[in-house]
């Protein structure tokens, strides 16, 4: 898994989109911020709750163990036909662009899971590989020195029972104060209704074609797992949109969550940070 530390000083740089796996390329209308993942007709429902049979023990320990072969092997085929930049990031986290106290303040931005799109180019960048779920990232980057993280569309295709491992990891080089951007599938989005019986790895877990898998979150799960790892919730919703293919002739239902969670302040009297965004 990629991830870089960026050191900027420009406020008004670009920010690529960092799109899910499962986004067509075309263009999307603004969202809709809803406190409740989509509603589902009863056929919809009966149709996901008919798939309860598994993957075999066996195969599942084979894609766990084959998940950075998979990976390395989507992002070979997908160089250049799949992924598009846009430049939703910076509407939609003020905080890449509001936590300096002066404009040419440079902040410690923590990309982790990159890919092949970084948020945007920064003056200064550290780039390298590591796994979230088992090297240490302070071996990489300085215990408690990163203003911002951001974890787009990344937890959801790290195996559930290693989440917590993650954000742990990610615990350990965020600043007091600092703030964690998140942005992934949501539950019953439209990519995970579409997999077929024998895809399901677990509850909300799922593995496509290709051997990558990915996960679908509900909200009081992924504020769980946060305050598991020691963060205080910030925001925490569900963004409702349509996704248009037009070459397909398609519109398809969307739900992502986009949350943000930020790390305790060690002085209880300063509680309040510049990224906190309380």
């Amino acid at each position: 898994m990629a991830s870089g530390i960026n050191q900027d000083s420009r406020p008004d740089g670009a920010f690529p989109e960092a799109v899910g796996k499962d986004e067509p390329l075309q263009g999307l209308p603004e969202r809709t911020a809803s406190p409740s993942a989509r509603t589902m007709t009863e056929r919809g429902l009966v149709g996901l709750t008919a798939d309860r049979a598994l993957v075999s023990a066996f195969k599942q320990m084979q894609l766990e163990k084959d998940a950075q072969k998979n990976w390395d092997l989507f992002y070979k085929r997908n160089t250049t036909n799949f992924f598009k930049d846009r430049h939703w990031t910076s509407r939609e986290f003020e905080e890449l662009r509001a936590c300096r106290e002066f404009d040419s303040q440079r902040l410690v931005l923590l990309e982790a899971g990159c890919g092949r799109h970084p948020l945007y180019l920064p003056e200064r960048c550290s780039a390298f590989q590591c796994d979230l779920t088992k090297d240490d990232l302070r071996d990489r980057v300085p215990e408690a020195s990163v203003d911002v993280v951001t974890l787009i569309f990344v937890l959801s295709a790290i195996h559930p029972d290693k989440m917590g491992s993650a954000l742990e990891n990610i615990w350990k080089v965020v600043k007091p104060g600092g703030l964690v951007l998140f942005r992934d599938y949501g539950l019953r989005d439209h990519a995970m209704l579409r997999f077929k019986p024998g895809n399901k790895l677990g509850a909300n877990f799922y593995v496509r074609q290709d051997g990558t898998r990915s996960y679908f979150f509900s909200k009081e799960l992924l504020a769980e797992l946060f305050a598991g790892a020691g963060f205080h919730l910030v925001s925490n919703d569900y963004v409702l949109r349509e996704t248009v293919n037009k070459k397909e002739g398609l519109c398809v239902p969307r739900v992502f969550l986009q949350s943000k969670f930020t790390k305790p302040a060690r002085d209880p009297d300063h509680s309040s940070s510049r990224c906190s965004g309380t």
